[in-house]
């Protein structure tokens, strides 16, 4: 805090114009050469808030200096240069701007898709070249054509919406789209390898995970339309670039539009000797929009964060003017939604929040959000924060609402979370606070009771119950040198079990295939922590 009792804005890296006007003269705004490590440190004990891009880093020295400081605003969208946990140690928020770059982003992709059709970079560099080479040069339209979208989120669906102009037909893959949000676009849901069957023009929109690396592979690309062209200005490493180009020297690929590669900075991919291939150094939110979105995003945030309001897009607490007691509950409903969202059959179009008990005469809202976080969990590589998960579910078309029950059966409190899809199937997990120490627990999975904690790596198997079953999975388990830290089983007069397993480690997608077919079970797996 300033001498004049202004909160101290300090400022590390160059950000436009307009982030200084949007935090208004309520504050004193400071300058620091943020990469300057000397005069960072030196600068920050007198902060509230720091605001950075990408060139300064803000690890666990900084914010030990920094004893005044109660947000780190990133006027971008990475966070790789701040150290989120040792922020969250100490109380701090850290907040983005995940939104500031999505139509820049989009309109970069459709730029790629329109150059590499009509070959504009080849031509213009022949003509500089001083060779007028006409007849060399015969692109494509896009009018008519069949254009496949992989990843439906926000900029696939911005892209969408924009290449309906061109009188396309769309299709697009992504396994948590909601079919009536994609009616609603003109968008046919397909199957991946329908849609690379199909598709003219294929543009990838999805987040780099463990799924979706390396997704594009030689086996992939082989099933391909003929003549198709393929643009990528999403992540790098979803597309195998030697296998791309290898498709494309065969002619099964006509073109390429890359803005972004397996690593970089890169000089050398075996994309950049193919004229066929247009490529840019991963341009996508590099417009003066984006820019200064980002910083005026972050600046009104900061400005949430020091009057004490409840600060949407922070990605590591809740902040704000949660109620002690909800805040303790609103790392298990995220849970609970993650658990959830697993176990639905479908992609999900309505979620219910329920708080029963004493938690009912709370203000319970900022659960239903925290639920979303977790239902949202995994379909984005950037964490999904309480500004951006409400955008998500309406772009997917998933409905939230949250209800408050003052009975609770079996405990003083518990949370309820119920995921329905568009076919009419249900999913439910119940979560409670119990003990002394008040420990994340989950007490029930589809009307079936259990208590397990809901922490640590966990294993869920569904499967008709039979002698031997428990052995068999903690045999084969630990021949793999997986210790079983803990376990919860619930029978039903039926047959059916569910077993919920806390092991020590991550289970392989191999063994874990292993052991449910050893069982006839459906399973997956949760990091619970």
């Amino acid at each position: 805090m300033s001498s004049n009792a202004r909160p101290v804005v300090l400022i590390a890296d160059k950000l436009a114009p307009s982030t200084v006007d949007a935090l208004g003269e309520g504050v004193e705004v400071r300058w620091v050469d943020g990469p300057n490590r000397a005069e960072l440190l030196a600068a920050v004990p007198e902060a509230d808030a720091l605001l950075v891009r990408s060139a300064t880093t803000v690890d666990k020295e900084v914010l030990d200096a920094a004893k005044n400081l109660k947000i780190v605003g990133r006027a971008g969208v990475g966070l790789d240069n701040v150290d989120i946990a040792s922020a969250t140690e100490r109380g701090v928020m850290v907040c983005n701007a995940p939104t500031s770059n999505i139509h820049s982003a989009c309109e970069h992709a459709i730029s790629l898709l329109l150059a590499t059709a009509r070959q504009i970079p080849a031509a213009d560099a022949t003509l500089r070249d001083g060779e007028w080479k006409r007849s060399a040069f015969k692109g494509v339209e896009i009018f008519g054509k069949t254009v496949g979208i992989v990843g439906f989120g926000h900029i696939g669906q911005l892209f969408a919406q924009r290449l309906k102009a061109f009188e396309t037909t769309l299709i697009a893959y992504d396994p948590y789209a909601n079919p009536a949000r994609a009616a609603q676009l003109g968008v046919e849901l397909v199957e991946l390898e329908e849609l690379m069957a199909r598709a003219d023009f294929v543009t990838i929109h999805l987040p780099k995970t463990k799924e979706t690396a390396g997704m594009f592979n030689a086996e992939l690309l082989g099933k391909a339309k003929p003549g198709q062209i393929i643009v990528n200005a999403a992540r790098g490493g979803l597309v195998d670039e030697q296998a791309l180009a290898d498709a494309i020297k065969s002619g099964q690929i006509r073109g390429a539009g890359f803005d972004v590669f397996a690593t970089e900075p890169c000089t050398d991919s075996p994309l950049f000797g193919l004229p066929e291939v247009v490529v840019t150094p991963h341009l996508g939110a590099s417009t003066e929009e984006a820019q200064d979105r980002a910083g005026t995003d972050v600046a009104a945030s900061v400005l949430k964060a020091l009057s004490g309001e409840f600060v949407a897009d922070a990605v590591n607490v809740s902040g704000g003017r949660v109620g002690e007691e909800v805040g303790r509950w609103m790392e298990l409903t995220r849970k609970l939604g993650l658990a959830v969202g697993h176990l639905l059959d479908g992609a999900p179009t309505r979620l219910e929040v329920e708080a029963r008990g004493e938690l009912s005469t709370e203000d319970v809202e900022v659960l239903g959000l925290s639920a979303l976080r977790g239902l949202f969990t995994g379909i984005t590589d950037q964490p999904v924060t309480f500004v951006n998960a409400p955008k998500i579910a309406e772009e997917r078309g998933v409905e939230l609402e949250v209800l408050t029950n003052s009975e609770s059966a079996t405990h003083r409190s518990d949370v309820v979370v119920r995921a329905f899809s568009g076919d009419g199937s249900k999913a439910t997990v119940v979560g409670a606070l119990t003990g002394v120490n008040r420990q994340d627990k989950i007490v029930r999975i589809n009307g079936r009771s259990l208590d397990m904690r809901a922490q640590g790596q966990n294993i869920f198997m569904f499967y008709e119950d039979k002698p031997g079953a428990i052995g068999q999975v903690g045999t084969m388990l630990g021949a793999h040198n997986i210790n079983i830290e803990a376990a919860a089983m619930s029978l039903h007069d039926d047959g059916g079990a569910i077993l919920v397993l806390r092991v020590n480690q991550e289970v392989s997608a191999d063994l874990l295939d292993n052991v449910a077919a050893q069982l006839g079970a459906k399973k997956f797996q949760l990091f619970l922590d």
